[in-house]
């Protein structure tokens, strides 16, 4: 197994993951759209997800998910001393959602705040709290979380098959070895509209009696993905010091089977490198979406504690992560 070039002091510590209760079959969500289960599976690579019920609410979500991250880090409340959370789908503007989360963890004695980099989120927030880890903070407990079921239009046939609910945590903090690579990011603001909210609350105001919801130029999104991340995700392997037969895993964001596919060809990963696909019974949850994936290959037995993955997110922006990081202790999903 290879080892991270880095001078980042700062490791995962812990894993932990939420998993909405209710199980939602493509014949299901095909009840509002006009596509049948065999189109969507075909488009997406995705058979179910998960929808969250009404008191599976993204704090209550990234908190389940938080306390078992802790749990498997061997860290109490106590040790935190930052909070970050990921999302594009808090429930709220003001509070954030960070903030409750710490108070229902009893992580009371630090900062905390979301960060807005949709489906990048949880990598742009990992090379955030290994920056501070680095810069003497304790603890940075980190969550990704989305309930993008409520940001969706259930007849809109380019995102409503594709997404799904839940949380994935992780706890990040000082270590003897580096285990967190430095991010290959970026973004950029010439393509925001390929994925947007519409109406704008602009607009909404105005009297546009349209409902808010997520709108997705899907075509234009794969072209861009199965092509700009495969110089990023070649980026982050170099800043990292690490050659592709080095990795034991791939951990993608789960968008679609198809990109998934297209990377892996591209990348020409060896054989021995498992490839995350939990979008098959998870969907596209956007910011959980790494952190679910990587949560599924440890607790499957694909991949252990200690291997080394390479993460990439990306998403509405556009934002885009990359980065190499050592798999952390888990402990089983709650959900």
């Amino acid at each position: 197994m290879g080892s991270i070039s880095t001078g980042h002091p700062a490791a995962l510590l812990g894993l932990g993951a939420y998993r909405p209760r209710r199980v939602v079959t493509n014949d299901e969500v095909c009840e509002h759209l006009e596509v049948d289960a065999d189109w969507v599976f075909a488009r997406s690579g995705i058979a179910t997800r998960r929808m969250a019920e009404p008191d599976e609410t993204v704090v209550a979500m990234a908190t389940s998910a938080a306390r078992d991250a802790l749990a498997a880090a061997g860290l109490s409340p106590a040790d935190v001393g930052v909070t970050l959370v990921a999302t594009m789908s808090a429930d709220t503007t003001c509070p954030q959602v960070a903030t409750r989360v710490a108070d229902a963890v009893g992580a009371v004695h630090g900062a905390a705040m979301d960060i807005g980099a949709a489906c990048a989120g949880f990598c742009y927030a990992l090379e955030v709290a290994a920056s501070l880890v680095s810069a003497g903070h304790r603890a940075v407990l980190l969550v990704g979380v989305e309930r993008m079921t409520d940001i969706v239009e259930p007849t809109d046939r380019s995102t409503a098959f594709l997404f799904g609910d839940g949380a994935g945590a992780a706890v990040v903090g000082p270590a003897t070895e580096p285990g967190i690579g430095p991010a290959a990011w970026g973004a950029d603001g010439s393509q925001s509209t390929l994925i947007r909210q519409e109406p704008t609350w602009g607009e909404v105001a105005a009297g546009d009696p349209r409902r808010p919801a997520l709108r997705m130029e899907g075509p234009a999104v794969f072209r861009w993905a199965t092509s700009r991340m495969v110089s990023l995700t070649s980026e982050a392997l170099e800043k990292a010091g690490c050659k592709p037969e080095q990795l034991d895993a791939f951990v993608p964001h789960q968008a679609n089977a198809r990109i998934t596919d297209a990377l892996v060809r591209a990348l020409t990963l060896p054989e021995h490198v498992t490839v995350a696909r939990d979008v098959a019974v998870s969907g596209n949850t956007s910011a959980a979406s790494v952190p679910l994936a990587m949560h599924e290959v440890l607790t499957s037995g694909q991949a252990r504690p200690g291997d080394l993955a390479l993460l990439c997110g990306f998403g509405a922006g556009l934002t885009f992560a990359a980065q190499v990081v050592t798999l952390p202790p888990v402990l089983p999903a709650t959900g």
